[in-house]
């Protein structure tokens, strides 16, 4: 699996769901695939951001073929 930068699951985000919104996400959607952790807190507990990317995708419905994000491997990789 190839790591993803924190940086690049920044720019992932604000490409897929606009710099506000995605924002607002980072902050307060809480992912229970996670623990329940807001994606923000996830990274900081050291969960890779190619997973706390993914979960993003999966509790947002974001199309399977968009997963792979600006600067991230298609998740077929």
């Amino acid at each position: 699996m190839v790591r993803v930068k924190v940086s690049e699951f920044q720019r992932a985000v604000a490409d897929e769901f606009g710099e506000a919104f995605g924002r607002v996400l980072i902050e307060d959607s809480q992912l229970g695939e996670l623990g329940d952790r807001t994606p923000k807190a996830a990274l900081a507990a050291g969960i890779p951001a190619r997973e706390v990317w993914l979960a993003l995708c999966r509790s947002r419905d974001v199309p399977r073929e968009r997963w792979h994000g600006v600067g991230l491997p298609d998740p077929r990789d």
